[in-house]
């Protein structure tokens, strides 16, 4: 049975961007070197914290980790 580990954190901040017509836009920041312990409360809770330094509005954090897969 194959396993995996966790290689990477990623954090990931998406924005508001406003509308290019009936089309909503985004915009991305993203953050390397995440500890792979985080947990999602944390990694919202630093999001809330860097929000206010922003200049458009949040609207979603996400988090994409990488994995190794062992068999």
């Amino acid at each position: 049975m194959a396993t995996t580990a966790i290689q990477d954190t990623q954090l990931r901040m998406v924005f508001d961007a406003g509308m290019d017509g009936d089309k909503q836009l985004f915009k991305n920041k993203n953050f390397t070197n995440v500890k792979t312990s985080a947990s999602a409360d944390q990694l919202y809770a630093v999001a809330n914290a860097l929000s206010p330094l922003q200049q458009l509005p949040l609207i979603s954090v996400e988090r994409n980790d990488s994995h190794s897969i062992y068999a």
